[in-house]
């Protein structure tokens, strides 16, 4: 009886694989009756990696599904061809490729200092008591011809004689016979002249001294610009020595501005071109500058380069030291070719953008990008033509998609140069020489509960 058993099991096995291997029979090249399309090759539902000639069944044990080749044109072996409902559902979008004029913007942090050419000292030439201070702390605003303090110096007073010594002798000898005498006294009063003036005496001074004919014990110092006073040393009483400086006077009528870019942002800037300013304390404000000067070294530690930028302030609304936010633009190319810098996918060895064409077919294509400019969009040197689309999201599910069908068609056509005598033999099972043991004793097998 076991034996019927067995017989009848192995029958109908046979059986079984005749009707299967009639139903598909079916090879890669052949046509499916299903569809009409030419069948390609066999690919395992969960591995698109596993492909045979042939149906079978896959590793995990799940049949093997027909890949059919498309229609119309022989399209590359990265070009992918979706349904419209898939690209809905995968939400693809694209964008045209225009032509424009790309902008490079820069923005930066800065801090606002004095103007380095409108910083004014006041020293004296001699030694001498300060007597009298009209300016008595930093920050207080003065004006050209300004007094700053009076200052009494034995020096000053002993030339202030010796002037007018020099006056009244050039007046006397003014009628002398001799000319020689006359040229002798007027070289004297030049030079005593001269001496006042190099103590810094104004014209107006030396021509009082000269009306009044009195010596003045203290001489009053004069402020030489308009502005602020940023330094003071002086006070009452202060014994002031030659040489030294008494006050600093910034003009704020025009301020800098220090700005430190990366290395990389120094191509687009250029000396003289404008620059936009704004301040956190005036918000909606725009001042409008240019760069003064750029520097011509890198901070080491920061790979940053230095620049000084230039802005007028008459209404005085910039302060030294306020912090700032700078903003430069610089026009890279007015016909450039770009496109959305999503489009791109960079592998730090190439750039790739998939071009969309008619029929849901999408091409991958190799490009070369230049610089990068405002609005996240990247100028492109080659590989594309204005007026076409290419993908700006969803590009990485097409790139694994057209990744393995390249790959699929490569390890397709290694397989189609070989020996068909060997393909043929390792796809199919060679059964011959292997029968049923007539012999076969099962009458002590048992099926386990």
């Amino acid at each position: 009886m076991n034996r019927i058993i067995v017989a009848l099991v192995i029958f109908l096995t046979i059986i079984s694989a005749v009707v299967s291997e009639t139903a598909e029979g079916l090879k890669a090249g052949d046509v499916d009756p299903k569809s009409g399309k030419v069948i390609k090759y066999w690919a395992a539902p969960m591995d698109p990696t596993y492909i045979r000639n042939k149906p079978g069944q896959s590793p995990m044990g799940m049949d093997l599904v027909p890949v059919l080749e498309e229609e119309g044109e022989k399209l590359s072996a990265s070009t992918i061809r979706i349904d419209p409902v898939t690209i809905q559902n995968m939400g693809v979008r694209t964008a045209r490729v225009a032509k424009m004029e790309l902008k490079k913007s820069i923005r930066a942090l800065g801090t606002i200092t004095y103007d380095e050419t409108r910083i004014y000292a006041v020293n004296l030439k001699f030694d001498g008591w300060i007597e009298k201070l009209y300016v008595n702390f930093v920050g207080e605003s003065v004006k050209k011809g300004q007094p700053l303090f009076d200052i009494y110096s034995p020096e000053l007073v002993a030339a202030q004689e010796e002037y007018l010594l020099a006056v009244k002798q050039s007046e006397d000898l003014s009628d002398s016979r001799y000319p020689t005498v006359q040229e002798n006294a007027a070289g004297l009063l030049k030079a005593a002249r001269r001496r006042l003036q190099y103590w810094d005496l104004s014209a107006g001074q030396i021509k009082q001294l000269t009306k009044n004919r009195k010596v003045k014990k203290s001489l009053t110092v004069y402020s030489p610009a308009t502005g602020v006073v940023i330094r003071k040393e002086p006070f009452d009483g202060h014994f002031a020595k030659s040489g030294m400086h008494q006050y600093e006077i910034a003009d704020l009528s025009r301020v800098w501005v220090d700005v430190e870019v990366y290395e990389y942002e120094l191509p687009f800037i250029r000396q003289g071109m404008s620059v936009d300013m704004e301040l956190s304390y005036l918000p909606g404000n725009r001042f409008e500058g240019k760069v003064l000067f750029i520097y011509p070294f890198l901070n080491p530690e920061t790979r940053t380069v230095k620049l000084r930028l230039a802005f007028d302030n008459q209404e005085g609304l910039l302060k030294p030291d306020m912090y700032a936010n700078v903003s430069l633009e610089s026009i890279i190319d007015s016909d450039a070719l770009v496109i959305p810098q999503e489009a791109v996918i960079d592998s730090g060895i190439r750039r790739i953008v998939f071009v969309a064409k008619d029929e849901g077919k999408f091409e991958p294509r190799e490009i070369r990008l230049g610089h990068e400019g405002m609005d996240n969009l990247f100028q492109v040197l080659e590989g594309l033509s204005a007026g076409e689309r290419v993908v700006t999201s969803a590009q990485f599910m097409l790139d694994s998609e057209s990744r393995l069908r390249e790959a699929i068609q490569k390890m397709l056509e290694i397989r189609n140069t070989g020996s068909q005598d060997s393909a043929d033999a390792s796809d199919d099972l060679d059964m011959e020489g292997m029968g049923m043991d007539d012999d076969l004793d099962v009458s002590d097998m048992k099926m386990d509960q």
